[in-house]
């Protein structure tokens, strides 16, 4: 992962419970609490822009305006039908 050039601060409410798991976790592997925020972010915001996208292509699919093909076309297309 590539180091961005500079770094933004933002503010975020979390759960109580949520922190005190974050000060447990940070006491016992020796980071930071910030550590962890931002590998978790980071891990799951590949996850949530596909999941937007997907959510789009849906929406397009319902609306007859993005193509589909069947599972027998794909395998016509990729020369593996037998």
């Amino acid at each position: 992962m590539e180091k961005e050039k500079a770094d933004q601060m933002i503010g975020i409410r979390i759960p109580k419970s949520v922190d005190q798991r974050l000060d447990i976790l940070a006491k016992r592997t020796g980071r930071s609490k910030t550590y962890y925020i931002r590998e978790a972010i980071m891990e799951h915001l590949d996850d949530l822009e596909d999941i937007y996208l997907a959510e789009q292509v849906l929406e397009r699919v319902r609306r007859g305006e993005e193509p589909v093909s069947s599972i027998d076309e794909v395998e016509k297309r990729l020369e593996l039908d037998d």
